[in-house]
Protein backbone atom coordinates (compact mmCIF):
# COMPACT_ATOMS: atom_id res chain seq x y z
CA UNK A 1 0.00 0.00 0.00
CA UNK A 2 2.23 2.26 0.76
CA UNK A 3 4.62 1.43 -2.61
CA UNK A 4 1.49 3.08 -4.53
CA UNK A 5 1.44 6.54 -2.65
CA UNK A 6 4.60 9.27 -3.87
CA UNK A 7 7.45 9.36 -1.22
CA UNK A 8 6.42 13.26 -0.90
CA UNK A 9 2.85 12.53 -0.19
CA UNK A 10 3.61 10.21 2.55
CA UNK A 11 4.75 13.02 5.13
CA UNK A 12 1.64 14.98 4.36
CA UNK A 13 -0.90 12.06 4.65
CA UNK A 14 0.64 11.21 7.84
CA UNK A 15 0.52 14.62 9.37
CA UNK A 16 -3.21 14.66 8.01
CA UNK A 17 -3.89 11.95 10.10
CA UNK A 18 -2.27 12.74 12.72
CA UNK A 19 -4.54 16.23 12.92
CA UNK A 20 -7.47 14.15 12.58
CA UNK A 21 -6.89 12.50 15.50
CA UNK A 22 -5.85 15.17 17.52
CA UNK A 23 -8.67 17.42 16.50
CA UNK A 24 -11.46 15.60 14.70
CA UNK A 25 -11.70 12.22 16.51
CA UNK A 26 -12.44 13.46 19.58
CA UNK A 27 -14.68 13.00 22.33
CA UNK A 28 -15.63 16.40 22.78
CA UNK A 29 -16.33 17.26 19.03
CA UNK A 30 -19.03 14.13 19.28
CA UNK A 31 -20.09 15.94 21.99
CA UNK A 32 -20.45 18.96 20.47
CA UNK A 33 -21.89 17.48 17.69
CA UNK A 34 -24.53 15.22 19.54
CA UNK A 35 -25.57 18.67 21.24
CA UNK A 36 -25.81 20.77 18.29
CA UNK A 37 -28.23 17.92 16.67
CA UNK A 38 -30.21 17.50 20.31
CA UNK A 39 -30.62 21.84 20.51
CA UNK A 40 -31.96 21.93 16.97
CA UNK A 41 -34.19 19.02 16.93
CA UNK A 42 -35.82 20.82 20.35
CA UNK A 43 -35.90 23.79 18.39
CA UNK A 44 -37.10 22.94 15.33
CA UNK A 45 -39.98 21.05 17.64
CA UNK A 46 -40.72 23.91 20.32
CA UNK A 47 -40.98 26.11 16.86
CA UNK A 48 -44.59 26.49 16.19
CA UNK A 49 -45.97 26.82 19.75
CA UNK A 50 -42.84 29.69 20.49
CA UNK A 51 -43.79 31.14 17.29
CA UNK A 52 -47.45 31.70 18.29
CA UNK A 53 -47.22 32.57 21.29
CA UNK A 54 -45.29 35.10 20.69
CA UNK A 55 -47.60 36.19 17.76
CA UNK A 56 -50.44 36.42 20.61
CA UNK A 57 -48.23 38.54 23.21
CA UNK A 58 -47.46 40.78 19.98
CA UNK A 59 -51.04 41.47 19.03
CA UNK A 60 -51.77 41.99 23.08
CA UNK A 61 -49.18 44.76 24.07
CA UNK A 62 -47.67 46.20 20.70
CA UNK A 63 -49.28 48.67 18.73
CA UNK A 64 -47.85 51.10 16.13
CA UNK A 65 -44.96 51.27 14.36
CA UNK A 66 -43.24 49.00 16.93
CA UNK A 67 -46.00 46.01 16.24
CA UNK A 68 -44.03 45.18 12.76
CA UNK A 69 -40.45 45.17 14.37
CA UNK A 70 -42.06 42.79 17.22
CA UNK A 71 -44.03 40.47 14.86
CA UNK A 72 -40.30 40.27 12.76
CA UNK A 73 -38.59 39.28 15.80
CA UNK A 74 -41.57 36.78 16.59
CA UNK A 75 -41.23 34.63 13.30
CA UNK A 76 -37.15 34.01 14.58
CA UNK A 77 -38.23 33.58 17.85
CA UNK A 78 -37.09 30.00 17.57
CA UNK A 79 -34.10 31.08 15.78
CA UNK A 80 -32.69 33.35 18.67
CA UNK A 81 -33.89 30.84 21.65
CA UNK A 82 -31.89 28.70 19.82
CA UNK A 83 -28.46 31.07 19.45
CA UNK A 84 -29.25 31.67 23.08
CA UNK A 85 -29.13 27.85 24.25
CA UNK A 86 -25.78 27.71 21.39
CA UNK A 87 -24.27 30.62 23.13
CA UNK A 88 -24.74 29.26 26.91
CA UNK A 89 -23.35 25.29 25.50
CA UNK A 90 -20.36 27.10 24.40
CA UNK A 91 -19.87 28.72 27.50
CA UNK A 92 -20.79 25.34 29.20
CA UNK A 93 -17.84 23.79 26.95
CA UNK A 94 -15.16 26.71 27.83
CA UNK A 95 -16.19 26.54 31.49
CA UNK A 96 -15.35 22.22 31.22
CA UNK A 97 -11.44 23.63 29.75
CA UNK A 98 -12.72 21.56 26.40
CA UNK A 99 -12.36 23.64 23.51
CA UNK A 100 -16.04 24.38 21.44
CA UNK A 101 -15.00 24.54 17.84
CA UNK A 102 -18.37 23.07 16.65
CA UNK A 103 -20.39 24.97 18.69
CA UNK A 104 -19.04 28.27 17.78
CA UNK A 105 -19.21 27.33 14.10
CA UNK A 106 -23.01 26.17 14.52
CA UNK A 107 -23.25 29.82 16.84
CA UNK A 108 -21.78 31.78 13.96
CA UNK A 109 -24.42 30.04 11.16
CA UNK A 110 -27.37 30.28 13.78
CA UNK A 111 -26.25 34.77 14.13
CA UNK A 112 -25.98 34.76 10.74
CA UNK A 113 -29.15 33.43 9.67
CA UNK A 114 -31.32 35.65 12.20
CA UNK A 115 -29.71 38.79 11.17
CA UNK A 116 -30.63 37.86 7.08
CA UNK A 117 -34.05 36.90 8.45
CA UNK A 118 -34.83 40.03 10.08
CA UNK A 119 -33.33 42.64 7.45
CA UNK A 120 -35.17 41.14 4.82
CA UNK A 121 -38.41 41.64 7.29
CA UNK A 122 -37.58 44.93 8.07
CA UNK A 123 -35.28 46.85 5.97
CA UNK A 124 -37.67 48.18 2.92
CA UNK A 125 -34.66 49.20 0.76
CA UNK A 126 -33.91 45.64 -1.01
CA UNK A 127 -30.08 46.55 -1.48
CA UNK A 128 -29.28 47.41 2.33
CA UNK A 129 -30.76 44.52 2.89
CA UNK A 130 -28.26 42.67 0.35
CA UNK A 131 -25.27 44.44 2.15
CA UNK A 132 -26.15 43.32 5.26
CA UNK A 133 -26.27 39.97 4.85
CA UNK A 134 -22.77 40.05 2.71
CA UNK A 135 -21.64 41.80 5.76
CA UNK A 136 -22.99 39.08 8.22
CA UNK A 137 -21.37 36.20 5.96
CA UNK A 138 -18.43 37.99 6.05
CA UNK A 139 -18.28 38.12 9.92
CA UNK A 140 -19.50 34.83 10.59
CA UNK A 141 -16.37 33.48 8.09
CA UNK A 142 -14.04 35.88 10.15
CA UNK A 143 -15.41 34.10 13.71
CA UNK A 144 -15.35 30.51 12.07
CA UNK A 145 -11.67 31.22 10.84
CA UNK A 146 -10.72 32.62 14.63
CA UNK A 147 -9.89 36.03 12.71
CA UNK A 148 -11.92 38.66 14.19
CA UNK A 149 -9.15 39.70 16.90
CA UNK A 150 -6.29 40.36 13.68
CA UNK A 151 -8.75 42.41 11.28
CA UNK A 152 -9.80 44.61 14.27
CA UNK A 153 -6.04 45.04 15.31
CA UNK A 154 -5.60 45.62 11.32
CA UNK A 155 -8.10 47.98 10.81
CA UNK A 156 -7.34 49.95 14.24
CA UNK A 157 -3.39 50.13 12.67
CA UNK A 158 -4.81 52.25 9.68
CA UNK A 159 -5.35 55.41 10.92
CA UNK A 160 -4.43 59.13 9.96
CA UNK A 161 -3.94 61.98 12.91
CA UNK A 162 -6.68 64.90 11.95
CA UNK A 163 -4.82 67.51 14.49
CA UNK A 164 -4.84 65.92 17.90
CA UNK A 165 -7.62 63.21 16.77
CA UNK A 166 -6.87 59.55 15.32
CA UNK A 167 -8.83 58.83 12.54
CA UNK A 168 -8.91 54.68 11.73
CA UNK A 169 -10.72 52.61 9.44
CA UNK A 170 -12.10 51.13 12.30
CA UNK A 171 -13.71 54.42 13.82
CA UNK A 172 -15.08 54.88 11.04
CA UNK A 173 -16.90 51.75 10.72
CA UNK A 174 -17.53 51.88 14.01
CA UNK A 175 -19.21 55.31 13.54
CA UNK A 176 -21.03 54.11 10.91
CA UNK A 177 -22.88 51.26 12.13
CA UNK A 178 -23.57 53.43 15.22
CA UNK A 179 -24.95 56.53 13.59
CA UNK A 180 -27.02 53.92 11.14
CA UNK A 181 -28.51 52.17 14.10
CA UNK A 182 -29.43 55.59 15.90
CA UNK A 183 -30.91 56.92 12.83
CA UNK A 184 -32.94 53.50 12.40
CA UNK A 185 -33.91 54.10 16.41
CA UNK A 186 -34.98 57.64 15.68
CA UNK A 187 -37.18 56.74 11.93
CA UNK A 188 -39.23 54.35 14.47
CA UNK A 189 -39.34 56.60 17.39
CA UNK A 190 -40.33 59.57 15.14
CA UNK A 191 -43.41 57.34 13.33
CA UNK A 192 -44.66 56.04 16.29
CA UNK A 193 -44.76 59.65 17.63
CA UNK A 194 -46.57 60.71 14.18
CA UNK A 195 -49.31 58.13 14.97
CA UNK A 196 -49.82 59.43 18.12
CA UNK A 197 -50.33 62.86 16.83
CA UNK A 198 -52.59 61.94 14.02
CA UNK A 199 -55.31 60.80 16.89
CA UNK A 200 -55.42 64.05 18.45
CA UNK A 201 -58.05 65.58 18.41
CA UNK A 202 -57.59 69.38 19.49
CA UNK A 203 -54.23 68.92 16.89
CA UNK A 204 -55.53 70.47 13.22
CA UNK A 205 -54.02 68.48 10.50
CA UNK A 206 -51.29 71.69 9.32
CA UNK A 207 -50.25 71.84 13.39
CA UNK A 208 -49.82 67.98 13.16
CA UNK A 209 -47.56 67.72 10.31
CA UNK A 210 -45.75 70.59 11.31
CA UNK A 211 -45.20 68.75 15.28
CA UNK A 212 -44.21 65.64 13.53
CA UNK A 213 -41.46 67.18 10.99
CA UNK A 214 -40.50 68.59 14.46
CA UNK A 215 -39.96 65.46 16.54
CA UNK A 216 -38.78 63.67 13.32
CA UNK A 217 -35.71 66.56 12.86
CA UNK A 218 -34.90 66.84 16.65
CA UNK A 219 -34.90 62.83 16.94
CA UNK A 220 -32.82 62.86 13.84
CA UNK A 221 -30.06 65.38 15.12
CA UNK A 222 -30.24 63.64 18.54
CA UNK A 223 -28.86 60.38 16.71
CA UNK A 224 -25.96 62.52 14.79
CA UNK A 225 -24.91 63.91 18.57
CA UNK A 226 -25.10 60.76 20.40
CA UNK A 227 -23.11 58.64 17.65
CA UNK A 228 -20.53 61.17 16.98
CA UNK A 229 -20.18 61.52 20.90
CA UNK A 230 -19.94 57.22 21.03
CA UNK A 231 -16.92 57.40 18.99
CA UNK A 232 -15.44 59.92 20.85
CA UNK A 233 -15.35 62.97 18.73
CA UNK A 234 -15.47 66.14 20.98
CA UNK A 235 -18.10 68.21 20.17
CA UNK A 236 -17.21 71.42 22.00
CA UNK A 237 -16.28 73.35 18.66
CA UNK A 238 -19.60 71.85 17.61
CA UNK A 239 -21.45 73.60 19.98
CA UNK A 240 -19.89 76.60 19.70
CA UNK A 241 -20.25 76.56 16.09
CA UNK A 242 -24.24 75.78 16.42
CA UNK A 243 -24.81 78.59 19.31
CA UNK A 244 -23.19 81.35 16.84
CA UNK A 245 -25.73 80.48 14.29
CA UNK A 246 -28.66 80.30 16.36
CA UNK A 247 -27.69 83.43 17.34
CA UNK A 248 -27.93 84.91 14.22
CA UNK A 249 -31.10 82.94 13.08
CA UNK A 250 -32.63 83.93 16.52
CA UNK A 251 -32.41 87.82 15.58
CA UNK A 252 -33.64 87.44 11.50
CA UNK A 253 -36.44 85.01 12.83
CA UNK A 254 -37.70 86.69 15.93
CA UNK A 255 -40.95 86.94 14.92
CA UNK A 256 -41.43 83.88 12.92
CA UNK A 257 -39.69 82.14 15.99
CA UNK A 258 -42.01 84.15 18.62
CA UNK A 259 -45.25 83.27 16.45
CA UNK A 260 -44.35 79.76 16.58
CA UNK A 261 -43.45 79.47 20.39
CA UNK A 262 -46.87 80.87 21.17
CA UNK A 263 -48.73 78.97 18.63
CA UNK A 264 -47.14 75.87 20.88
CA UNK A 265 -48.28 77.45 24.06
CA UNK A 266 -52.07 78.12 22.62
CA UNK A 267 -52.09 74.53 21.96
CA UNK A 268 -50.86 73.36 25.29
CA UNK A 269 -53.37 75.79 27.90
CA UNK A 270 -56.19 75.35 25.31
CA UNK A 271 -56.86 78.88 26.52
CA UNK A 272 -57.92 78.99 22.53
CA UNK A 273 -58.98 76.10 20.74
CA UNK A 274 -60.73 75.53 17.13
CA UNK A 275 -64.21 76.46 17.14
CA UNK A 276 -64.27 79.06 19.79
CA UNK A 277 -65.99 82.16 19.06
CA UNK A 278 -62.78 85.45 20.35
CA UNK A 279 -62.78 89.08 19.62
CA UNK A 280 -60.15 90.89 19.48
CA UNK A 281 -58.82 94.17 18.30
CA UNK A 282 -62.99 95.05 16.67
CA UNK A 283 -62.09 91.82 14.86
CA UNK A 284 -65.02 89.20 15.85
CA UNK A 285 -65.28 85.36 14.62
CA UNK A 286 -65.01 81.79 15.03
CA UNK A 287 -61.71 80.69 15.00
CA UNK A 288 -61.47 78.39 12.66
CA UNK A 289 -57.79 76.97 12.55
CA UNK A 290 -54.87 77.16 14.42
CA UNK A 291 -51.62 76.87 12.86
CA UNK A 292 -48.13 76.86 13.59
CA UNK A 293 -47.69 80.80 12.95
CA UNK A 294 -51.25 82.09 13.05
CA UNK A 295 -54.64 81.36 13.87
CA UNK A 296 -57.31 81.66 11.22
CA UNK A 297 -60.66 83.69 12.49
CA UNK A 298 -63.86 84.03 10.35
CA UNK A 299 -66.44 86.76 10.15
CA UNK A 300 -69.87 86.43 9.80
CA UNK A 301 -69.61 88.06 6.51
CA UNK A 302 -67.34 85.75 5.33
CA UNK A 303 -63.98 87.75 6.21
CA UNK A 304 -61.00 85.42 7.21
CA UNK A 305 -58.45 86.78 9.17
CA UNK A 306 -54.90 85.68 9.74
CA UNK A 307 -54.13 86.60 13.28
CA UNK A 308 -50.59 85.94 14.53
CA UNK A 309 -50.39 83.77 17.84
CA UNK A 310 -47.77 86.32 19.50
CA UNK A 311 -51.25 89.12 19.32
CA UNK A 312 -52.96 86.15 20.99
CA UNK A 313 -51.00 85.85 23.71
CA UNK A 314 -50.55 89.34 24.53
CA UNK A 315 -53.04 91.03 23.73
CA UNK A 316 -56.33 91.30 25.59
CA UNK A 317 -58.65 88.18 23.55
CA UNK A 318 -62.06 87.80 24.61
CA UNK A 319 -63.23 84.31 24.12
CA UNK A 320 -66.71 84.08 24.12
CA UNK A 321 -67.13 80.24 24.73
CA UNK A 322 -64.14 79.39 26.35
CA UNK A 323 -65.35 77.56 29.41
CA UNK A 324 -69.40 77.90 28.72
CA UNK A 325 -71.06 78.35 25.41
CA UNK A 326 -73.77 80.35 27.26
CA UNK A 327 -73.48 84.23 26.26
CA UNK A 328 -75.86 86.86 28.08
CA UNK A 329 -76.87 89.21 25.50
CA UNK A 330 -78.33 93.00 26.76
CA UNK A 331 -80.49 95.53 25.03
CA UNK A 332 -80.82 99.32 26.20
CA UNK A 333 -84.07 100.51 25.27
CA UNK A 334 -85.99 103.87 26.94
CA UNK A 335 -89.94 104.45 26.99
CA UNK A 336 -91.72 107.89 27.45
CA UNK A 337 -92.19 109.57 31.03
CA UNK A 338 -95.98 108.51 29.87
CA UNK A 339 -95.94 104.84 29.47
CA UNK A 340 -96.22 102.62 32.14
CA UNK A 341 -93.11 101.17 33.09
CA UNK A 342 -94.33 98.06 34.42
CA UNK A 343 -95.98 97.02 31.13
CA UNK A 344 -93.26 97.93 28.86
CA UNK A 345 -90.93 95.50 30.85
CA UNK A 346 -93.09 92.42 30.35
CA UNK A 347 -93.13 93.20 26.90
CA UNK A 348 -89.70 93.82 26.93
CA UNK A 349 -89.54 89.93 28.43
CA UNK A 350 -91.98 88.73 26.05
CA UNK A 351 -90.15 90.10 22.95
CA UNK A 352 -86.94 87.67 24.02
CA UNK A 353 -89.20 85.13 24.38
CA UNK A 354 -90.67 84.79 21.19
CA UNK A 355 -87.28 84.72 19.70
CA UNK A 356 -86.17 81.27 19.17
CA UNK A 357 -82.52 81.50 19.50
CA UNK A 358 -83.14 82.64 23.30
CA UNK A 359 -82.97 80.22 26.04
CA UNK A 360 -86.00 80.03 28.21
CA UNK A 361 -83.36 78.85 31.50
CA UNK A 362 -81.91 81.02 32.14
CA UNK A 363 -84.46 83.41 31.57
CA UNK A 364 -84.93 86.72 29.84
CA UNK A 365 -85.03 89.45 32.54
CA UNK A 366 -85.63 93.30 32.62
CA UNK A 367 -84.58 96.01 34.81
CA UNK A 368 -85.14 99.90 35.31
CA UNK A 369 -82.00 101.47 35.46
CA UNK A 370 -81.97 105.37 35.30
CA UNK A 371 -84.30 107.73 34.55
CA UNK A 372 -83.27 109.72 31.92
CA UNK A 373 -83.81 113.19 31.01
CA UNK A 374 -86.49 112.08 28.30
CA UNK A 375 -86.79 108.87 28.82
CA UNK A 376 -87.34 105.73 31.16
CA UNK A 377 -84.32 103.52 30.50
CA UNK A 378 -84.90 99.65 30.58
CA UNK A 379 -82.06 97.12 29.90
CA UNK A 380 -83.39 93.66 28.75
CA UNK A 381 -80.89 90.87 29.01
CA UNK A 382 -81.34 87.15 28.19
CA UNK A 383 -78.81 84.03 27.09
CA UNK A 384 -78.09 82.38 23.86
CA UNK A 385 -75.89 78.89 23.73
CA UNK A 386 -74.52 79.65 20.08
CA UNK A 387 -72.24 82.22 19.73
CA UNK A 388 -71.22 81.18 16.79
CA UNK A 389 -74.05 81.98 14.91
CA UNK A 390 -73.49 85.66 15.31
CA UNK A 391 -74.95 87.68 18.43
CA UNK A 392 -75.86 91.34 16.34
CA UNK A 393 -78.88 89.09 14.33
CA UNK A 394 -80.25 87.84 17.66
CA UNK A 395 -79.97 91.33 19.03
CA UNK A 396 -81.92 92.52 16.26
CA UNK A 397 -84.76 89.70 15.91
CA UNK A 398 -85.43 90.96 19.87
CA UNK A 399 -85.26 94.54 19.17
CA UNK A 400 -87.86 94.61 16.35
CA UNK A 401 -90.05 92.39 18.42
CA UNK A 402 -89.38 94.46 21.12
CA UNK A 403 -90.89 97.38 18.52
CA UNK A 404 -93.69 95.37 17.54
CA UNK A 405 -95.02 94.85 20.63
CA UNK A 406 -94.84 98.56 21.43
CA UNK A 407 -96.04 99.66 18.59
CA UNK A 408 -99.54 97.40 19.63
CA UNK A 409 -99.73 98.31 23.10
CA UNK A 410 -99.10 102.22 22.85
CA UNK A 411 -95.67 102.13 24.79
CA UNK A 412 -94.23 105.69 23.32
CA UNK A 413 -90.27 105.49 22.51
CA UNK A 414 -90.00 108.95 22.03
CA UNK A 415 -86.95 111.12 20.24
CA UNK A 416 -84.55 114.01 22.45
CA UNK A 417 -86.63 117.28 22.79
CA UNK A 418 -84.61 120.19 23.54
CA UNK A 419 -86.70 123.72 24.75
CA UNK A 420 -85.24 126.78 23.68
CA UNK A 421 -86.39 129.88 26.30
CA UNK A 422 -85.10 133.83 25.07
CA UNK A 423 -85.07 136.04 27.82
CA UNK A 424 -86.18 138.78 25.69
CA UNK A 425 -88.65 137.31 23.85
CA UNK A 426 -90.42 141.03 22.39
CA UNK A 427 -86.47 142.16 20.98
CA UNK A 428 -87.06 138.66 18.85
CA UNK A 429 -90.30 139.67 17.69
CA UNK A 430 -89.26 142.99 16.51
CA UNK A 431 -85.98 142.07 14.70
CA UNK A 432 -88.22 139.01 12.87
CA UNK A 433 -91.08 141.57 11.91
CA UNK A 434 -88.39 144.73 10.45
CA UNK A 435 -86.51 142.00 8.98
CA UNK A 436 -86.86 143.14 4.66
CA UNK A 437 -87.18 140.56 2.53
CA UNK A 438 -84.13 139.60 0.00
CA UNK A 439 -84.46 141.34 -3.51
CA UNK A 440 -84.36 138.87 -6.10
CA UNK A 441 -83.11 140.45 -9.55
CA UNK A 442 -85.11 139.01 -12.65
CA UNK A 443 -82.29 136.67 -14.81
CA UNK A 444 -80.86 138.65 -17.94
CA UNK A 445 -82.07 137.76 -21.24
CA UNK A 446 -79.36 137.19 -23.72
Amino acid sequence: MQALIPPGWQDFLNQSIVWLHRNVLVPALFEQLVCVLLLVGVARWLAPALQRSCFDLTHRIVAGPLRSIAIAFSRVADWIALLLVLWFAHLAFNAAGNRADLLRLAESLVLVWVLIRLSSMLVRDERLARAIAVLAWIIAALNIAGLIAPVINLMDAMAVPVGNFRVSVLLLLKGAVTLAIFVWIANVLSRLIDQRLSVFGPLTPAVQVLAAKLVRMTLLTLAVVLALGSIGIDLTAFAVFSGAIGVGVGFGLQKVVSNLVSGVILLLDRSIKPGDVIEIDGTYGSVIALNARYASVQTRDGKEYLIPNEDLITQRVTNWSFSSDLIRMHVKVGVSYQSDPHEAIKLAVAAARDVPRVLKEPAPNCLLVAFGESTVDLELRFWISDPVNGTTNVRSEVMLNLWDLYQAHGIELPYPQREVTFRNPEAVVQAMASREPPVVEPPTQN
